[in-house]
């Protein structure tokens, strides 16, 4: 018995023991180093595949001459409306198709039939609409996020406790406060999911749009390179938008830390 007690407690600490904060730097660090050893010595040719220090020595002149700086305000800009648009109305309309029957009833339907189609066919319908400025760019990227975040939304919502909602409306609690106080709590951590799911859509489809309809942002420079075979500016492109990516997940996992606490 001693000896089982011991093996389950070895178990439990091998579980809870923490990973050093470098080990998540050494997997990108080594395909880095491959990558230069493969571009230095030939084996891919450099037009295809630049040597991480040559893209790095590229990326800095643009960055002195102030060409990245125009493509990444244009860029963020739309990202960052589009997300916080296609989020905000995501989160409200998973609140209310989750709590409200009628709601459900009417609304899950046409979000479920609607979320298959493939969000950058609808451009140059909205293009149609609203023009080929920036309109149409922010819209599809918002449609992009809202499908994620209202399904998550909603599944989350479902996921309470039944018995909590019981609990909060027997001690006299009206449905706003049941809302705010119990469901918006209990679904906060789909929530999250749904928004970090939808971080890396609305990355697809700001670099699509861009690629369709722009003269100017992230995407529109990675085209124009690959266009002209100027490799190591179209990867600058490429690694721009992974950091992009990276941050975007980082302030998501801050922000979920810091409203959700008792996940960890």
């Amino acid at each position: 018995m001693e000896k089982q007690k011991q093996v389950i407690t070895n178990r439990v600490a091998f579980l809870d023991k923490k990973v050093p904060f470098y080990t998540s730097f050494l997997g990108i660090a080594g395909i880095l180093v491959l990558w230069e050893i493969v571009s230095r010595i030939g084996i891919v040719s450099p037009l295809f595949l630049p040597a991480p220090s040559n893209i790095v020595i590229t990326g800095w002149e643009m960055l002195v001459s102030g060409e990245i700086y125009g493509n990444l305000t244009a860029s963020l800009y739309r990202i960052v409306l589009g997300y916080a648009i296609g989020a905000a109305c995501g989160i409200l309309i998973g609140l209310i198709i989750g709590f409200f029957r009628t709601a459900d009833a009417i609304g899950t339907p046409i979000v479920y039939a609607i979320y298959p189609i493939p969000k950058i066919a609808l451009l140059p319908l909205f293009i149609l609409w609203l023009g080929i400025g920036e309109l149409s760019k922010v819209t599809i990227i918002a449609l992009g996020v809202f499908f994620p975040v209202v399904i998550n939304t909603f599944s989350g919502v479902k996921s309470v406790d039944p018995m909590l909602v019981k609990a909060a409306v027997t001690f006299g609690s009206n449905r706003i406060n049941v809302i705010r106080k119990v469901i918006l709590p209990g679904a906060l951590p789909m929530i999250f999911a749904g928004l970090k799911l939808a971080a890396g859509t609305s990355l697809l489809l700001l670099v699509s749009a861009e690629m369709i309809a722009a003269q100017e942002g992230i995407g529109s420079m990675v085209l124009h390179y690959g266009n002209l075979m100027i490799t190591s500016k179209l990867m600058v492109g490429v690694l721009i938008l992974s950091l992009l990516g990276l941050i975007f997940n980082r302030a998501l996992r801050w922000l979920e830390n810091k409203l959700i606490p008792w996940k960890e």
